[in-house]
């Protein structure tokens, strides 16, 4: 049976601009062809370059892009899967000062967080409410989210993409 076909986006939100080609040609080693991103100025971070890049590939090949381009010093990334019909969608996060986050993804773009996950979070909780709420902001993500946020707004001015295809 043939490996259903993903798309996802890369989002480089800050490297320094002498990562750059590297970044590149990690991504393109990944995908099995040569990629050429589209750098411009991170304002929130002056001297940091920032990129987001379309691709579609064999479903899984999220993952391989995120651990590609993993663990690079002062590096801010997201990388997202869509969902197939046979495959579940994914988001990866990544930065400097907290490291990568994986987080299953439905077919709206909601985390999913598992059932063993939960039960984990009102286990290690035992009743506590705040501990609970720490629990499950750590399984969402809340940390590389509120560290990603102001970078996220900087491709706000970015050209906008019409989608060729919906649903």
């Amino acid at each position: 049976m043939a490996t259903p076909h993903a798309r996802g986006v890369i989002y480089i939100h800050s490297a320094p601009k002498a990562l750059c080609s590297h970044l590149e040609w990690a991504v393109g080693r990944s995908l099995g062809r040569a990629v050429n991103f589209e750098w411009a100025e991170q304002s929130v971070m002056p001297g940091a370059r920032r990129a987001e890049f379309y691709w579609e590939a064999p479903a899984g090949t999220g993952a391989a892009l995120a651990t590609a381009i993993r663990g690079w010093e002062h590096l801010r990334f997201e990388v997202t899967e869509d969902p197939t019909p046979r495959s579940d969608g994914g988001r990866w996060m990544h930065t400097p000062d907290l490291g990568i986050h994986y987080s299953q993804m439905d077919t709206v773009g909601n985390v999913v967080i598992p059932e063993d996950r939960v039960r984990y979070a009102m286990e290690v909780a035992s009743g506590d409410a705040f501990e609970l709420q720490r629990e499950l902001d750590i399984a969402l993500g809340s940390a590389w989210d509120d560290e990603l946020e102001p970078f996220r707004h900087a491709s706000d001015d970015a050209a906008v993409v019409w989608l060729h295809k919906v649903g």
